[in-house]
């Protein structure tokens, strides 16, 4: 019966795949998510892992693509190798909550990757697939891509930038799938590319020549895009020569900088404490430059000795400058107090040394964790005490308590070539006299977290906190253990050894990795040899042996060969068969037996070894025939066994362990039996094993070992045409009574040993280079399953049992991305319905794993994913955002709303007895709203237990948090929505959001005042109206439970992200008068203009004339300075006004510039108008600072609703127009920007928390304890503008949220729990 071939599934069980070692042709790329998420390149895959406990979630390869897409791809295309990955970025986009008018997506877990042709693939790795493949912009030039990076065009949309080949920069709408956006900077290479996180409609390029190019996105056409060069002063001799080396050594012009310059690496980024500020390194050299000027602040040179920098990390919450280098070194460098001056603190290691490695690994890159600032702003601002974090170390083993000061706290990771990521703790300290730390009654330690600036003895220390090891180098051999039932365990004893999930690879650099494929982890790795692993089997399955060789170079010439057996119980490495001078030929090849009690040692030109694998192995006899191949007999169809062990799965883990135990209780009580049986002559039939050769004139033959004795097995030949005349037998596969052979015509034929039957067929492949049988099990008649590998890395399944196994055959593509360099199938198959499991090593050195289902009806083998749940992971994968996005969603309302401690307790925590850590578990049986802190006070009170229902499962698994977050919400729960908001905010990766929620209490309170004054000005005072006021406005910032206002002064000096939601008059007046200094030492006009500007808008009049007064005649500045010396003057005093008019009579001036109308209006108290202007002109930070240093109450109100609206409409930056939304009053346009941006959800969140603080703030100032108050201060009543519960914006916001909750239980229903 004729059958068309099969196709394979379009997926793959990528979750299945270990990737293989990053290198430097993955140009160091990867990026850190705020939610946690590392991805990464190696090879031509992506890699995703959770930062916080170093657990790989996925990999996904890229699907190899025609370089020309106009023609169609070959037939062998697919197997083709895909180029490497060179960068990778997750993108900015927040996961998508409105509910009502869309589906659920993951479109906030989308990566773009880029590869060396020039190809860019946005993968959503939860799907495992490639959603949008976009083309070079030009396909006649393989440009690679250098750098990739997103920037804001729109509210919901952002627009991909790339950096092509050496100097062209790129912009693609990921809507419309095009480019939209083409720069040429020849003859500049080009190096990377960084958002602004100020403005994300800003990006910067830097060049290796210090070219700098700024790019601001005002839509998303061509004339939206507005690009500006400028330059940085660097020394670029060395650069010169490379480039000349370059040329001569013929390189192409479109390859990208970090292909061309390995070594050269120039890198930028932006600073999270200062608009307009970057820092850039080159190799030698550490350059803050000021956008606004156009001009360098300061340079640093790299001392004597240091290696090169490599990349360049500002601390998110300190103002601590981290740089990484080429040898593996964090240089840390600290600013220096009123300047822009970097000083090098100290360096540390991230490459540590565990032994001697040949070559030494070679460091990669390294990420500083976003997630884990914004979680410490949380717990500082929501703690207790006014100036302590959380009262709980963050992820820290070494919590002592001492005399020291904690001043900052950073999560690195770090990423080497020999496929190890490190996980590290950098804390600073600093002394602690005159301000110790505090320790609570229970011996925990707060950290008082104060300026790095203030502190100039701060020491750094590092620590390892965590190691994630993958596939050590490139992967040369694939070895599975396929123990028979006469193969004993390691060292003796005559106790069977059971099947294990392990698989064994010998890399390029000589090291073995042991994969345990229950949990797709690298389980242990073995440095072996000094070279390439070029062979490697398997002894039982607790033993290796692997061998290299290296050419000895002298006259005499020869091989050395190295054969070393490896127990990977002791980790001992022992060397068998030692010589004391090189061989003629080396080892071609091992081929251990089923019991692992034989080995073959196959010589190139030379016999064949026989030898006898007991403790000190024992070489039996010289095999003397032109030997092609060789193959033991694998383990035939075992004997059912009375009262044995149930049946295991190979994915279960307490099956596996279940087994360990046994075996490993077996092995204590074993003897030297299996020494005496490499010894005897082999009398039991059990004990004797086969093996079947192919000589070079194609004859076949079988030899039975028993004991020392080598016999010829007298098999029935087949006819004689059944021998090739021609074509050479180059593999074969061998189980009892059959012999499967290929030949290099691509020819596969079987024979019966006993019968003598034969059958034959073509592939039309190339020659065969590997035949794998597939398992068996108890029932099983049939003659099995094999996997051909061929010389062009393709391989195929056939069933020896079809009558047409060609047709009945699954062909090639089944590895997307890759060739084949080994298989083989997995020997743990218990039941003749369960999958079979290939293993494949890719020339990309990953490992992956593969399920065929047998269709028994039609005997066709066809792929299937593995499924996820089956994985066994030695800890809960505790990261919320890869839920699914309804129970996601879930779980985030469940955060915001307040759950009970109590209810983490499954994860096994030690219950502390303090009230703010977690409490004693409590039944899940029975209504699970006792879980809750409280009804709810918007939306339906019976959605909470069914959210709390749906997330269940994970709650038993342990996969919501671990240890450490279930603290920290501990410690905030009871205090207020807000910091609940912020905590799952900052939960889920969204840190805008996070910060939003820890300033508006600041806000509300900076609004508070204004309104409590304003009802005070309107209420008649009998007595001292100013004492009262002043008492009353005193008590709203000193007074609240827990966060005064000190608290968040302190917090915003010293935690740079909350400076990204600064609106206050003081704290824009302070950052402003910080900058000034800076400038001091710059000349030139530009500058000058600047800095009169800056000494303007802060109120500095006298040193704005002193400034004006000192500009040359000369100068085409002169008569606007002039003009501007003498009104300003008029405004400070009548002398400083003669004097400025002397000057001036004395000195003639020519041109004008366009702020000198401001600075008139500023002369004449004019101020409001003055900021009117700046904002028209677009100086939006210039106009809200100048309004903080002269306006108040309702005029400060409109500059800052004014900037909200440029911010929401032009920035589209909707947290941060909220916040300035709030400190204006303006709570309505507040509520409907939350409208519009579609979040029913967070709209509720808003007024619930505006309600709570609004009256916490009145609860504290008219309801307090304090009776000898005026009785005018009681009587004040100040309402919540905009906010009325009977105004139908909110009315409108309340029925919406209702609906969002109704259809986000109907997804939690209707979504399956993923468990990883």
């Amino acid at each position: 019966m004729s059958s068309s071939i099969l196709q394979p599934l379009s997926h793959e069980p990528w979750s299945c795949m270990l990737p293989g070692p990053p290198s430097r042709n993955n140009f160091g790329s990867a990026d850190l998510s705020p939610s946690g998420l590392l991805a990464f390149a190696s090879g031509s895959s992506v890699s995703v892992v959770d930062s916080h406990s170093l657990q790989l979630v996925t990999t996904v390869p890229l699907p190899f693509h025609s370089s020309s897409p106009s023609s169609s791809p070959p037939s062998s295309s697919y197997a083709s190798l895909s180029p490497f990955v060179t960068s990778v970025r997750w993108t900015p986009l927040p996961p998508r909550r409105d509910l009502l008018s869309t589906e659920p997506s993951s479109s906030h877990l989308i990566i773009a990757a880029g590869d060396r042709n020039g190809r860019i693939s946005l993968l959503d790795f939860r799907l495992r697939s490639v959603i949008v493949s976009i083309d070079p912009p030009d396909h006649s030039s393989k440009w690679g891509v250098q750098d990739l990076c997103w920037v804001q065009a729109r509210p919901d949309s952002f627009l991909l930038a790339a950096l092509f080949g050496p100097s062209h920069v790129s912009f693609f709408n990921t809507s419309t799938y095009r480019f939209i956006f083409k720069y040429d900077a020849s003859p500049e290479h080009l190096s990377c590319i960084r958002r602004d996180p100020f403005d994300s409609r800003h990006l910067c390029i830097i060049g290796l020549k210090g070219f700098l190019l700024s790019i601001k996105v005002l839509g998303e056409t061509e004339d939206d895009i507005v690009p500006k060069e400028l330059s940085i002063r660097t020394d670029c001799k060395e650069l010169l020569r490379l480039e000349r080396d370059a040329a001569a050594a013929g390189n192409s012009t479109s390859t990208p900088a970090s292909a061309v310059f390995p070594l050269y690496a120039v890198r930028l980024a932006f600073s999270p404490h200062w608009k307009h500020v970057i820092y850039v390194t080159f190799p030698r050299q550490l350059v803050v430059f000021d956008l606004k000027y156009e001009t360098t602040l300061s340079s640093a040179a790299l001392p004597r000795g240091c290696s090169k920098f490599l990349d360049v990390l500002p601390d998110p919450n300190q103002e601590l400058v981290y740089c990484a280098h080429l040898d593996g070194k964090l240089s840390i460098w600290r600013r220096k107090e009123g300047e822009q001056v970097h000083i090098l603190c100290t360096m540390e290691d991230l490459l540590p040394s565990f032994g001697s490695y040949v070559p030494s690994p070679s460091f990669l890159s390294v990420l500083i964790s976003q997630a884990e600032p914004t979680l410490q702003n949380i717990s500082k601002l929501f703690s207790g005490l006014p100036n302590a974090t959380s009262d709980v170390d963050f992820d820290n083993p070494f919590d002592f308590c001492d005399d020291t000061l904690l001043v900052s706290k950073t999560h690195l990771i770090s990423i080497s070539d020999d496929g190890k990521l490190w996980s590290w703790i950098l804390t600073g300290e600093g002394p602690g006299e005159g301000n110790r730390q505090l320790h609570k009654s229970d011996g925990s330690k707060s950290q008082l977290s104060n300026s790095i600036v203030d502190h100039p003895d701060v020491t750094f220390k590092i620590s390892l906190v965590g190691q994630l090891q993958l596939l050590s180098s490139t992967v040369t051999m694939l070895a599975v253990p396929s123990p028979s039932l006469t193969a004993t365990l390691a060292r003796g004893g005559n106790s069977p050894a059971v099947a294990v999930p392990l698989v064994a690879l010998g890399t390029q650099s000589g090291t073995i990795d042991v994969i345990d494929v229950s949990a797709n982890a690298v389980a242990a790795g073995f440095s072996v040899h000094s070279g390439k692993v070029r062979g490697l089997k398997w002894l039982g399955n607790s033993r290796l042996v692997s061998f290299s060789y290296t050419e000895v170079s002298d006259k005499i010439g020869g091989y050395n060969n190295r054969l070393v057996v490896t127990c990977l119980r002791s980790g001992l490495n022992r060397t068998f068969r030692p010589l004391q001078k090189p061989e003629r030929a080396p080892v071609r090849a091992l081929r251990a037996s089923s019991s692992g009690r034989y080995l073959l040692i196959i010589f190139r030109d030379a016999p064949v070894e026989v030898w006898a694998m007991t403790k000190n192995p024992i070489m039996l006899r010289s095999l003397a025939l032109p030997f092609t191949v060789l193959e033991w007999t694998l383990p035939t169809v075992p004997r059912p066994v009375q009262n044995g062990p149930t049946k295991q799965s190979p994915f279960n883990p307490q099956a596996n362990t279940a087994t360990a135990l046994e075996e490993a209780a077996s092995s204590t009580t074993a003897s030297s039996s299996d020494t005496k049986a490499g010894s005897s002559d082999g009398s039991h039939e059990d004990n004797s094993e086969s093996f079947a050769f192919a000589l070079v004139n194609g004859a076949l033959g079988v030899f039975e070992v028993h004991g020392r004795r080598i016999r010829d097995f007298r098999p029935k030949w087949p006819a004689s045409s059944f021998v090739p005349s021609d074509g050479l037998i180059t593999a074969m596969a061998y189980r009892l009574p059959h012999v499967v052979m290929g030949d290099r015509a691509g020819y596969i034929r079987w024979w019966d040993v006993t019968t003598g039957s034969s059958s034959s067929f073509n592939t039309h492949r190339d020659g065969i280079r590997r035949i794998k049988f597939s398992p068996v099990v108890a029932g099983d008649y049939s003659r099995g399953r094999i996997a051909v590998l061929f010389y062009d890395n393709t391989f195929s399944v056939f069933d020896l049992d079809s009558p047409e196994p060609l047709a009945n055959s699954l062909l090639q593509p089944q590895c997307l991305g890759t060739l084949v360099l080994e298989l083989d199938w997995l020997p743990l198959w218990n039941d003749k319905n369960d999958p079979l499991i290939l293993c494949i090593a890719g020339a990309d050195s990953s490992f992956r794993l593969y399920e065929v289902i047998i269709n028994d009806k039609r005997r066709i083998p066809g792929w299937q994913p593995r499924i996820i749940k089956d994985r066994f992971r030695p800890m809960p994968l505790c990261c919320p955002v890869l839920l699914p996005i309804p129970h996601a969603l879930a779980l985030r309302m469940i955060l915001q709303l307040g759950v009970k401690p109590s209810w983490f307790n499954t994860l096994g925590i030690t219950v502390d007895q303090r009230p703010e850590t977690i409490t004693s578990s409590m039944s899940s049986a029975g209504d699970l709203r006792s879980y809750m802190i409280d009804l709810p006070p918007i939306g339906d009170s019976v959605v909470p237990e069914l959210l709390l229902k749906v997330l269940e499962p994970y709650r038993k698994e342990g996969c919501i948090f671990d240890e450490e977050r279930a603290r920290l919400y501990a410690t905030i729960v009871n205090k207020g929505c807000a910091a609940r908001f912020a905590f799952a905010a900052a939960t889920f990766g969204e840190v805008s959001e996070a910060l939003f929620w820890l300033q508006l209490p600041r806000a509300m309170n900076h609004l508070m005042k204004k309104l409590v004054k304003r009802s005070l000005e309107k209420t008649p005072i009998l007595e001292n109206p100013v004492h009262h006021d002043t008492a009353l406005l005193s008590r709203i910032t000193s007074k609240g439970k827990s966060t005064p206002e000190t608290g968040w002064r302190d917090a915003l000096q010293s935690q740079g992200q909350l400076r990204l939601m600064a609106f206050e008059q003081e704290d824009l007046w302070k950052s402003a008068n910080e900058r000034i200094p800076w400038h001091e030492k710059l000349e030139g006009e530009e500058a000058i203009q600047n800095r009169i500007h800056d000494l303007v808008s802060v109120g500095n009049l006298e040193a704005a004339v002193s400034l004006l007064l000192s500009t040359s005649p000369e100068s085409p500045y002169f008569y606007p300075n002039a003009l501007r010396a003498v009104a300003l003057s008029s405004a400070v005093s009548r002398s400083l006004l003669e004097l400025a008019v002397k000057v001036v009579a004395a000195n003639m001036v020519r041109t004008d510039r366009s702020l000198s109308g401001i600075h008139l209006l500023c002369a004449v108290g004019r101020y409001q108008e003055a900021c009117s202007q700046l904002q028209d002109a677009g100086c939006w930070t210039d106009a809200a600072t100048l309004a903080a240093a002269h306006l108040k109450g309702s005029d400060y109100a409109r500059v800052l609703q004014r900037w909200a609206e440029h911010v929401l409409s032009a920035e589209h930056n909707i947290w941060r127009a909220l916040i300035l939304f709030v400190a204006a009053g303006a709570m309505q346009e507040a509520l409907a920007a939350l409208r519009k941006a579609h979040q029913p959800d967070t709209a509720s969140m808003f007024i619930m928390a505006c309600r709570e603080i609004h009256a916490e703030i009145i609860t504290n100032v008219i309801g307090s304890d304090d009776e000898s108050g005026p009785s005018s201060v009681k009587d004040t009543q100040v309402e919540l503008p905009g906010l009325n519960p009977e105004y139908e914006d909110v009315i409108a916001v309340g029925e919406y949220f209702g609906q969002y909750q109704r259809k986000l239980v109907h997804l939690c229903m209707d979504s399956q729990p993923f468990l990883e």
